[in-house]
């Protein structure tokens, strides 16, 4: 239960912050995408905060033995970059342009976006779904665990 509740009050954090950003509006996330047009660069302060946030707290919880709900730290370990990996951001990327969103801040739309969010949300879940049951050798790597 005590993972449970850190984990529903980290989102609901992280989600009242995307919506006081105004990061849950797709016109504001295509403005700052819009280089050639008319720019917003609202987004790029929200990530330099998000930023200097994630520099800090990683450099001072990584000095703990342990994360407080977890007998071990799971980081990371891969670091070469696969043909699965850059079309993975391609997509992420192509479908952040077209649509505005990404997923925490779609998620956190659901609340406020009507239709067209909740179109968003469950072809990112399909997608997701679809991922998970490529073939072993799908773009050169293996399907990603839960």
């Amino acid at each position: 239960m005590h993972k449970a509740a850190v984990g529903l009050g980290s989102g609901l954090i992280f989600g009242l912050g995307l919506v006081i950003s105004g990061m849950v509006d797709p016109q504001r996330v295509l403005g700052f995408l819009d280089v050639a047009g008319t720019w917003d660069p609202t987004l790029a302060f929200v990530m330099g905060g998000a930023l200097i946030v994630t520099f800090v707290g990683y450099r001072w919880v990584l000095k703990r033995p342990a994360p407080l709900g977890a007998p071990r730290f799971q980081l990371p370990t891969k670091t070469d970059i696969d043909a699965r990996l850059v079309a993975g951001a391609a997509i992420f990327g192509a479908g952040w342009g077209l649509g505005g969103y990404c997923p925490g801040p779609a998620l956190s739309a659901l609340t406020v976006g009507g239709l067209p969010t909740l179109v968003f949300v469950v072809s990112m879940f399909a997608g997701m779904l679809l991922a998970r049951r490529a073939p072993q050798g799908f773009l050169g790597g293996r399907p990603a665990r839960a």
